[in-house]
Protein backbone atom coordinates (compact mmCIF):
# COMPACT_ATOMS: atom_id res chain seq x y z
CA UNK A 1 0.00 0.00 0.00
CA UNK A 2 1.34 3.43 -0.92
CA UNK A 3 0.23 6.92 0.09
CA UNK A 4 -0.50 7.90 -3.51
CA UNK A 5 -3.13 5.20 -4.04
CA UNK A 6 -6.90 5.44 -3.94
CA UNK A 7 -6.95 2.53 -1.45
CA UNK A 8 -4.90 4.51 1.06
CA UNK A 9 -6.47 7.93 0.51
CA UNK A 10 -10.12 6.93 0.21
CA UNK A 11 -10.31 3.98 2.61
CA UNK A 12 -7.36 3.29 4.90
CA UNK A 13 -6.54 6.87 5.96
CA UNK A 14 -10.11 8.15 6.60
CA UNK A 15 -11.00 5.04 8.64
CA UNK A 16 -7.76 5.27 10.63
CA UNK A 17 -8.11 9.01 11.38
CA UNK A 18 -11.74 8.55 12.41
CA UNK A 19 -10.84 5.74 14.79
CA UNK A 20 -7.79 7.64 16.10
CA UNK A 21 -9.90 10.71 16.85
CA UNK A 22 -12.43 8.81 18.98
CA UNK A 23 -10.28 6.17 20.67
CA UNK A 24 -9.22 6.76 24.26
CA UNK A 25 -5.72 8.25 24.67
CA UNK A 26 -4.54 5.08 26.46
CA UNK A 27 -5.14 3.04 23.29
CA UNK A 28 -3.91 5.43 20.59
CA UNK A 29 -0.47 3.82 20.34
CA UNK A 30 -2.00 0.37 20.02
CA UNK A 31 -4.25 1.63 17.23
CA UNK A 32 -1.29 3.12 15.33
CA UNK A 33 0.64 -0.13 15.79
CA UNK A 34 -2.21 -2.28 14.49
CA UNK A 35 -2.72 0.04 11.53
CA UNK A 36 1.03 -0.02 10.82
CA UNK A 37 1.19 -3.81 10.93
CA UNK A 38 -1.74 -3.98 8.52
CA UNK A 39 -0.18 -1.32 6.28
CA UNK A 40 3.15 -3.16 6.06
CA UNK A 41 1.52 -6.58 5.69
CA UNK A 42 -0.49 -5.34 2.73
CA UNK A 43 2.69 -4.60 0.78
CA UNK A 44 5.04 -7.25 2.20
CA UNK A 45 3.09 -10.07 3.90
CA UNK A 46 6.03 -12.48 3.65
CA UNK A 47 8.35 -10.24 5.64
CA UNK A 48 6.12 -8.94 8.43
CA UNK A 49 7.08 -11.80 10.76
CA UNK A 50 10.80 -11.30 10.04
CA UNK A 51 10.61 -7.58 10.83
CA UNK A 52 8.44 -8.02 13.92
CA UNK A 53 10.55 -10.93 15.23
CA UNK A 54 13.82 -9.05 14.73
CA UNK A 55 12.38 -5.92 16.34
CA UNK A 56 11.15 -7.77 19.43
CA UNK A 57 14.47 -9.59 19.82
CA UNK A 58 16.30 -6.28 19.57
CA UNK A 59 14.03 -4.67 22.16
CA UNK A 60 14.95 -7.25 24.81
CA UNK A 61 18.61 -7.24 23.79
CA UNK A 62 18.88 -3.47 24.27
CA UNK A 63 16.89 -3.69 27.48
CA UNK A 64 19.42 -6.18 28.84
CA UNK A 65 22.26 -3.94 27.66
CA UNK A 66 20.80 -1.01 29.58
CA UNK A 67 20.44 -3.10 32.76
CA UNK A 68 24.01 -4.42 32.65
CA UNK A 69 26.44 -2.89 35.12
CA UNK A 70 29.57 -3.99 33.26
CA UNK A 71 30.85 -1.83 30.42
CA UNK A 72 32.31 -4.84 28.63
CA UNK A 73 28.92 -6.56 28.64
CA UNK A 74 27.26 -3.39 27.35
CA UNK A 75 29.70 -3.23 24.44
CA UNK A 76 29.15 -6.89 23.59
CA UNK A 77 25.37 -6.52 23.63
CA UNK A 78 25.55 -3.31 21.60
CA UNK A 79 27.77 -5.05 19.06
CA UNK A 80 25.37 -7.98 18.88
CA UNK A 81 22.38 -5.67 18.41
CA UNK A 82 24.06 -3.71 15.59
CA UNK A 83 25.41 -6.92 14.03
CA UNK A 84 21.93 -8.46 13.82
CA UNK A 85 20.50 -5.35 12.16
CA UNK A 86 23.33 -4.98 9.68
CA UNK A 87 23.24 -8.74 9.10
CA UNK A 88 19.58 -8.55 8.06
CA UNK A 89 20.37 -5.64 5.76
CA UNK A 90 23.38 -7.42 4.28
CA UNK A 91 21.44 -10.63 3.65
CA UNK A 92 18.25 -9.20 2.19
CA UNK A 93 19.75 -6.28 0.27
CA UNK A 94 23.28 -7.30 -0.69
CA UNK A 95 23.42 -11.10 -0.83
CA UNK A 96 22.29 -11.20 -4.47
CA UNK A 97 24.76 -8.46 -5.38
CA UNK A 98 27.64 -10.30 -3.66
CA UNK A 99 26.87 -13.66 -5.30
CA UNK A 100 26.43 -12.12 -8.76
CA UNK A 101 29.81 -10.39 -8.56
CA UNK A 102 31.48 -13.45 -7.06
CA UNK A 103 30.16 -15.59 -9.92
CA UNK A 104 31.59 -13.13 -12.45
CA UNK A 105 35.00 -13.46 -10.80
CA UNK A 106 34.69 -17.27 -10.74
CA UNK A 107 33.78 -17.32 -14.43
CA UNK A 108 36.85 -15.26 -15.29
CA UNK A 109 38.98 -17.69 -13.26
CA UNK A 110 37.45 -20.70 -15.03
CA UNK A 111 35.38 -22.01 -12.12
CA UNK A 112 31.70 -22.95 -11.98
CA UNK A 113 29.14 -20.51 -10.68
CA UNK A 114 27.72 -20.78 -7.17
CA UNK A 115 24.10 -21.85 -7.30
CA UNK A 116 21.91 -19.33 -5.54
CA UNK A 117 18.23 -18.58 -5.05
CA UNK A 118 17.66 -14.85 -5.31
CA UNK A 119 16.58 -13.16 -2.07
CA UNK A 120 13.54 -10.87 -2.21
CA UNK A 121 14.01 -7.37 -0.81
CA UNK A 122 11.69 -6.31 2.05
CA UNK A 123 10.35 -2.82 1.48
CA UNK A 124 11.89 -0.19 3.71
CA UNK A 125 14.70 -2.44 5.01
CA UNK A 126 17.33 0.33 4.80
CA UNK A 127 15.22 2.80 6.78
CA UNK A 128 14.35 0.09 9.30
CA UNK A 129 18.04 -0.70 9.82
CA UNK A 130 19.24 2.87 10.37
CA UNK A 131 16.33 3.81 12.59
CA UNK A 132 16.74 0.75 14.81
CA UNK A 133 20.49 1.38 15.05
CA UNK A 134 19.82 4.81 16.54
CA UNK A 135 17.81 3.11 19.30
CA UNK A 136 20.68 0.82 20.31
CA UNK A 137 23.34 3.52 20.15
CA UNK A 138 21.27 6.25 21.84
CA UNK A 139 20.50 3.92 24.73
CA UNK A 140 24.15 2.81 24.95
CA UNK A 141 25.34 6.44 24.96
CA UNK A 142 22.73 7.22 27.64
CA UNK A 143 21.19 9.87 25.42
CA UNK A 144 17.79 8.45 26.34
CA UNK A 145 16.48 5.56 28.39
CA UNK A 146 15.03 2.56 26.52
CA UNK A 147 11.29 2.22 26.08
CA UNK A 148 9.53 0.20 28.75
CA UNK A 149 7.03 -1.62 26.53
CA UNK A 150 7.82 -3.79 23.52
CA UNK A 151 4.71 -2.46 21.80
CA UNK A 152 6.07 1.08 22.03
CA UNK A 153 9.33 -0.01 20.39
CA UNK A 154 7.40 -1.77 17.63
CA UNK A 155 5.44 1.45 17.17
CA UNK A 156 8.64 3.50 16.89
CA UNK A 157 10.11 1.16 14.27
CA UNK A 158 6.99 0.35 12.26
CA UNK A 159 4.94 3.55 12.37
CA UNK A 160 3.31 3.55 8.94
CA UNK A 161 3.83 7.23 7.99
CA UNK A 162 7.64 6.93 7.88
CA UNK A 163 8.74 3.30 8.17
CA UNK A 164 8.88 2.59 4.43
CA UNK A 165 10.80 5.61 3.09
CA UNK A 166 11.69 7.91 5.95
CA UNK A 167 12.46 10.43 7.13
CA UNK A 168 14.93 8.60 9.40
CA UNK A 169 13.55 9.44 12.84
CA UNK A 170 16.26 9.07 15.47
CA UNK A 171 15.12 7.54 18.74
CA UNK A 172 16.15 10.40 21.02
CA UNK A 173 14.12 12.91 18.97
CA UNK A 174 10.83 11.05 19.28
CA UNK A 175 11.07 8.87 22.42
CA UNK A 176 9.16 11.28 24.64
CA UNK A 177 6.47 11.77 21.98
CA UNK A 178 5.78 8.04 21.92
CA UNK A 179 5.05 8.07 25.64
CA UNK A 180 3.29 11.42 25.94
CA UNK A 181 2.02 13.66 23.16
CA UNK A 182 -0.97 15.80 22.42
CA UNK A 183 -2.43 16.62 19.04
CA UNK A 184 -4.51 19.78 18.63
CA UNK A 185 -6.99 20.83 15.97
CA UNK A 186 -4.31 23.12 14.55
CA UNK A 187 -1.92 20.15 14.35
CA UNK A 188 -4.45 18.07 12.48
CA UNK A 189 -5.23 20.86 10.02
CA UNK A 190 -1.55 21.68 9.48
CA UNK A 191 -0.89 17.98 8.96
CA UNK A 192 -3.66 17.84 6.38
CA UNK A 193 -2.18 20.80 4.51
CA UNK A 194 1.28 19.22 4.50
CA UNK A 195 -0.05 15.84 3.39
CA UNK A 196 -2.02 17.37 0.50
CA UNK A 197 0.98 19.39 -0.70
CA UNK A 198 3.18 16.28 -0.56
CA UNK A 199 0.61 14.21 -2.44
CA UNK A 200 0.41 16.88 -5.16
CA UNK A 201 4.22 16.92 -5.46
CA UNK A 202 4.19 13.19 -6.06
CA UNK A 203 1.12 12.78 -8.24
CA UNK A 204 0.91 16.02 -10.19
CA UNK A 205 4.63 16.68 -10.70
CA UNK A 206 6.84 13.64 -9.99
CA UNK A 207 4.66 11.18 -11.91
CA UNK A 208 4.68 13.36 -15.02
CA UNK A 209 8.45 13.82 -14.75
CA UNK A 210 8.76 10.03 -14.33
CA UNK A 211 6.86 9.40 -17.55
CA UNK A 212 9.16 11.79 -19.42
CA UNK A 213 12.31 10.35 -17.82
CA UNK A 214 11.29 6.76 -18.60
CA UNK A 215 10.61 7.68 -22.23
CA UNK A 216 14.24 8.69 -22.67
CA UNK A 217 16.18 6.55 -20.18
CA UNK A 218 14.45 3.33 -21.30
CA UNK A 219 15.01 4.02 -24.98
CA UNK A 220 17.92 3.42 -27.32
CA UNK A 221 20.83 5.36 -25.81
CA UNK A 222 23.27 4.62 -28.64
CA UNK A 223 21.73 7.38 -30.81
CA UNK A 224 20.73 9.74 -28.01
CA UNK A 225 20.76 13.40 -29.03
CA UNK A 226 22.08 16.09 -26.71
CA UNK A 227 18.63 17.69 -26.30
CA UNK A 228 16.93 14.41 -25.43
CA UNK A 229 19.73 13.46 -23.03
CA UNK A 230 19.40 16.69 -21.08
CA UNK A 231 15.61 16.52 -21.17
CA UNK A 232 15.75 13.03 -19.66
CA UNK A 233 18.33 13.99 -17.06
CA UNK A 234 16.40 17.09 -16.00
CA UNK A 235 13.12 15.17 -15.90
CA UNK A 236 14.66 12.59 -13.56
CA UNK A 237 16.27 15.35 -11.48
CA UNK A 238 12.86 16.87 -10.78
CA UNK A 239 11.17 13.47 -10.52
CA UNK A 240 13.37 12.20 -7.71
CA UNK A 241 13.12 15.48 -5.79
CA UNK A 242 9.34 15.85 -5.95
CA UNK A 243 8.86 12.10 -5.44
CA UNK A 244 10.98 11.84 -2.30
CA UNK A 245 10.24 15.32 -0.91
CA UNK A 246 6.55 14.66 -1.55
CA UNK A 247 6.70 11.42 0.43
CA UNK A 248 8.52 13.19 3.27
CA UNK A 249 5.86 15.93 3.31
CA UNK A 250 3.13 13.30 3.51
CA UNK A 251 4.93 11.45 6.31
CA UNK A 252 5.47 14.66 8.28
CA UNK A 253 1.84 15.66 7.74
CA UNK A 254 0.48 12.28 8.83
CA UNK A 255 2.71 12.36 11.89
CA UNK A 256 1.48 15.82 12.81
CA UNK A 257 -2.14 14.63 12.60
CA UNK A 258 -1.23 12.11 15.31
CA UNK A 259 0.74 14.56 17.44
CA UNK A 260 4.24 13.54 16.29
CA UNK A 261 6.94 15.96 15.18
CA UNK A 262 9.03 14.26 12.52
CA UNK A 263 12.23 16.01 11.38
CA UNK A 264 12.36 17.92 8.12
CA UNK A 265 14.03 16.00 5.30
CA UNK A 266 14.43 18.59 2.52
CA UNK A 267 15.22 22.28 2.34
CA UNK A 268 15.17 23.42 -1.31
CA UNK A 269 18.30 21.42 -2.24
CA UNK A 270 18.55 22.67 -5.83
CA UNK A 271 19.31 26.25 -4.74
CA UNK A 272 22.57 25.02 -3.16
CA UNK A 273 25.78 26.86 -4.04
CA UNK A 274 28.03 23.81 -3.47
CA UNK A 275 27.75 20.05 -3.14
CA UNK A 276 28.49 20.43 0.58
CA UNK A 277 25.46 22.70 0.91
CA UNK A 278 23.41 20.33 -1.23
CA UNK A 279 23.98 17.57 1.32
CA UNK A 280 22.83 19.88 4.11
CA UNK A 281 19.58 20.35 2.23
CA UNK A 282 18.97 16.94 0.57
CA UNK A 283 17.76 13.91 2.60
CA UNK A 284 18.69 15.80 5.76
CA UNK A 285 17.98 12.90 8.12
CA UNK A 286 20.30 10.54 6.22
CA UNK A 287 23.06 13.14 6.22
CA UNK A 288 22.63 13.71 9.95
CA UNK A 289 22.69 9.96 10.61
CA UNK A 290 25.86 9.40 8.58
CA UNK A 291 27.52 12.37 10.29
CA UNK A 292 26.64 11.47 13.89
CA UNK A 293 26.81 7.68 13.74
CA UNK A 294 29.64 7.16 11.23
CA UNK A 295 31.64 10.26 10.25
CA UNK A 296 32.19 11.63 13.78
CA UNK A 297 33.01 8.19 15.30
CA UNK A 298 35.60 7.78 12.51
CA UNK A 299 37.22 10.99 13.72
CA UNK A 300 35.28 13.58 11.74
CA UNK A 301 37.19 16.84 11.33
CA UNK A 302 39.39 16.21 14.38
CA UNK A 303 41.88 14.05 12.48
CA UNK A 304 44.62 14.84 9.97
CA UNK A 305 43.44 16.33 6.70
CA UNK A 306 44.26 13.23 4.69
CA UNK A 307 42.33 11.06 7.17
CA UNK A 308 39.39 13.48 7.06
CA UNK A 309 39.23 13.14 3.27
CA UNK A 310 39.36 9.35 3.64
CA UNK A 311 36.50 9.51 6.17
CA UNK A 312 34.42 11.56 3.74
CA UNK A 313 34.99 9.02 0.98
CA UNK A 314 34.06 6.12 3.27
CA UNK A 315 30.86 7.88 4.37
CA UNK A 316 29.74 8.66 0.84
CA UNK A 317 30.70 5.30 -0.60
CA UNK A 318 28.58 3.66 2.11
CA UNK A 319 25.84 6.22 1.56
CA UNK A 320 25.77 5.31 -2.11
CA UNK A 321 25.72 1.59 -1.35
CA UNK A 322 22.93 2.17 1.18
CA UNK A 323 20.74 3.35 -1.68
CA UNK A 324 21.06 0.10 -3.61
CA UNK A 325 23.05 -3.05 -4.28
CA UNK A 326 24.53 -1.99 -7.59
CA UNK A 327 27.83 -0.51 -8.74
CA UNK A 328 26.17 2.63 -10.07
CA UNK A 329 25.17 3.57 -6.52
CA UNK A 330 28.74 3.08 -5.34
CA UNK A 331 29.90 5.25 -8.24
CA UNK A 332 27.30 7.88 -7.36
CA UNK A 333 28.52 7.93 -3.75
CA UNK A 334 32.13 8.24 -4.93
CA UNK A 335 31.10 11.08 -7.28
CA UNK A 336 29.61 13.09 -4.42
CA UNK A 337 32.43 12.13 -2.08
CA UNK A 338 34.90 13.53 -4.62
CA UNK A 339 33.13 16.89 -4.64
CA UNK A 340 33.02 16.97 -0.83
CA UNK A 341 36.81 16.56 -0.82
CA UNK A 342 37.28 19.14 -3.60
CA UNK A 343 35.08 21.58 -1.67
CA UNK A 344 37.47 21.42 1.25
CA UNK A 345 40.55 21.66 -0.96
CA UNK A 346 39.67 24.67 -3.13
CA UNK A 347 36.19 24.47 -4.68
CA UNK A 348 34.28 26.35 -1.96
CA UNK A 349 36.59 29.35 -2.27
CA UNK A 350 36.26 29.33 -6.06
CA UNK A 351 32.45 29.09 -5.89
CA UNK A 352 32.32 32.06 -3.52
CA UNK A 353 34.43 34.13 -5.89
CA UNK A 354 32.31 33.47 -8.99
CA UNK A 355 29.10 34.64 -7.28
CA UNK A 356 25.80 33.20 -6.10
CA UNK A 357 24.08 32.53 -9.45
CA UNK A 358 27.05 30.88 -11.24
CA UNK A 359 27.78 28.78 -8.14
CA UNK A 360 24.16 27.62 -7.99
CA UNK A 361 24.13 26.75 -11.71
CA UNK A 362 27.43 24.87 -11.44
CA UNK A 363 26.23 22.89 -8.44
CA UNK A 364 22.90 22.09 -10.10
CA UNK A 365 24.61 20.76 -13.23
CA UNK A 366 26.90 18.55 -11.11
CA UNK A 367 23.86 17.22 -9.24
CA UNK A 368 22.09 16.49 -12.54
CA UNK A 369 25.13 14.53 -13.77
CA UNK A 370 25.11 12.61 -10.51
CA UNK A 371 21.46 11.69 -10.94
CA UNK A 372 22.26 10.11 -14.32
CA UNK A 373 24.66 7.76 -12.53
CA UNK A 374 22.02 7.12 -9.87
CA UNK A 375 19.28 6.36 -12.43
CA UNK A 376 21.12 3.90 -14.73
CA UNK A 377 22.39 0.63 -13.28
CA UNK A 378 24.49 -0.55 -16.24
CA UNK A 379 27.86 1.20 -16.47
CA UNK A 380 28.01 0.95 -20.27
CA UNK A 381 24.62 2.68 -20.55
CA UNK A 382 25.84 5.43 -18.22
CA UNK A 383 28.71 6.04 -20.67
CA UNK A 384 26.28 6.18 -23.59
CA UNK A 385 24.05 8.66 -21.77
CA UNK A 386 26.95 10.96 -20.91
CA UNK A 387 28.13 10.68 -24.51
CA UNK A 388 24.72 11.92 -25.61
CA UNK A 389 24.78 14.79 -23.11
CA UNK A 390 28.14 15.95 -24.49
CA UNK A 391 27.56 15.11 -28.16
CA UNK A 392 26.43 18.57 -29.33
CA UNK A 393 23.97 16.68 -31.52
CA UNK A 394 20.99 19.06 -31.64
CA UNK A 395 18.65 16.68 -33.45
CA UNK A 396 15.11 17.92 -33.99
CA UNK A 397 13.37 14.68 -32.94
CA UNK A 398 12.75 15.82 -29.36
CA UNK A 399 10.87 13.17 -27.36
CA UNK A 400 8.47 14.84 -24.93
CA UNK A 401 5.09 13.91 -23.56
CA UNK A 402 2.32 16.50 -23.92
CA UNK A 403 2.20 17.54 -20.26
CA UNK A 404 5.96 17.88 -19.84
CA UNK A 405 6.52 21.58 -20.75
CA UNK A 406 3.90 22.92 -18.32
CA UNK A 407 4.75 20.58 -15.46
CA UNK A 408 8.48 21.13 -16.00
CA UNK A 409 7.94 24.89 -15.68
CA UNK A 410 6.06 24.32 -12.42
CA UNK A 411 8.80 21.98 -11.18
CA UNK A 412 11.48 24.58 -11.92
CA UNK A 413 9.45 27.30 -10.21
CA UNK A 414 8.94 25.38 -6.98
CA UNK A 415 12.48 23.95 -6.98
CA UNK A 416 14.12 27.38 -7.12
CA UNK A 417 11.49 29.64 -5.56
CA UNK A 418 13.37 29.82 -2.24
CA UNK A 419 16.32 31.32 -4.12
CA UNK A 420 14.41 34.60 -3.72
CA UNK A 421 13.41 36.17 -0.40
CA UNK A 422 9.69 36.13 -1.25
CA UNK A 423 9.99 32.43 -2.01
CA UNK A 424 11.58 31.78 1.38
CA UNK A 425 8.70 33.61 3.05
CA UNK A 426 6.20 31.52 1.09
CA UNK A 427 7.91 28.29 2.15
CA UNK A 428 7.97 29.48 5.75
CA UNK A 429 4.23 30.12 5.58
CA UNK A 430 3.33 26.71 4.16
CA UNK A 431 5.76 24.49 6.07
CA UNK A 432 7.15 26.10 9.21
CA UNK A 433 4.45 28.33 10.68
CA UNK A 434 3.51 27.06 14.14
CA UNK A 435 0.05 28.64 14.21
CA UNK A 436 -2.33 30.11 11.67
CA UNK A 437 -5.05 32.71 11.86
CA UNK A 438 -8.63 31.83 10.92
CA UNK A 439 -8.13 33.59 7.57
CA UNK A 440 -4.97 31.59 6.90
CA UNK A 441 -6.75 28.35 7.76
CA UNK A 442 -9.51 29.15 5.27
CA UNK A 443 -7.01 29.89 2.48
CA UNK A 444 -4.85 26.84 3.23
CA UNK A 445 -7.87 24.55 3.55
CA UNK A 446 -9.10 25.63 0.12
CA UNK A 447 -5.65 25.08 -1.42
CA UNK A 448 -5.17 21.71 0.28
CA UNK A 449 -8.66 20.48 -0.66
CA UNK A 450 -8.12 21.53 -4.29
CA UNK A 451 -4.75 19.77 -4.45
CA UNK A 452 -6.26 16.66 -2.88
CA UNK A 453 -9.13 16.55 -5.39
CA UNK A 454 -6.78 17.07 -8.34
CA UNK A 455 -4.43 14.38 -7.02
CA UNK A 456 -7.22 11.85 -6.51
CA UNK A 457 -8.52 12.56 -10.01
CA UNK A 458 -5.03 11.94 -11.39
CA UNK A 459 -4.56 8.75 -9.36
CA UNK A 460 -7.85 7.22 -10.49
CA UNK A 461 -7.07 7.94 -14.14
CA UNK A 462 -3.44 6.80 -14.24
CA UNK A 463 -1.43 3.66 -13.60
CA UNK A 464 0.46 2.57 -10.49
CA UNK A 465 3.63 4.56 -9.81
CA UNK A 466 5.37 3.72 -6.51
CA UNK A 467 7.77 6.00 -4.71
CA UNK A 468 11.41 5.77 -5.83
CA UNK A 469 12.74 5.34 -2.30
CA UNK A 470 10.42 2.39 -1.54
CA UNK A 471 13.07 0.09 -3.03
CA UNK A 472 15.79 1.41 -0.72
Amino acid sequence: MVFSSSLFILYFLPLFLLAYHFVDRRYKNYLILLASLFFYSWGAPKFIFVIVGATLADFYLVKQMHKSNQQSSKKILLGLSVFIKLGLLAYFKYANFFVENLNQVLQLAGFNNISWTSVALPIGISFYTFQSITYSIDVYRKVHKPLKKASDYLLYIMMFPQMIAGPIVRFNTIADQIINRKETIDDKLAGFYRFSIGLAKKVLIANVMAEQADLIFNGDLSNLSMINAWLGALAYTFQIYFDFAGYSDMAIGLGKMMGFRFPENFNSPYVSKSISEFWRRWHITLGAFMRDYLYIPLGGNRVKRSRMFFNLWIVFLLSGLWHGASWNFVLWGAFHGLFLVLDRLFLLDWLKRIGKLPATLFTFVMVVLGWVIFRIEELDRIKLFFKGMLSFDFASDVNTISAFPIIAAIAVLFSFISYFSKGEQLGEFFFNTKSYSIKNHIVLSAIAASLLILSIASITSSGFNPFIYFRF
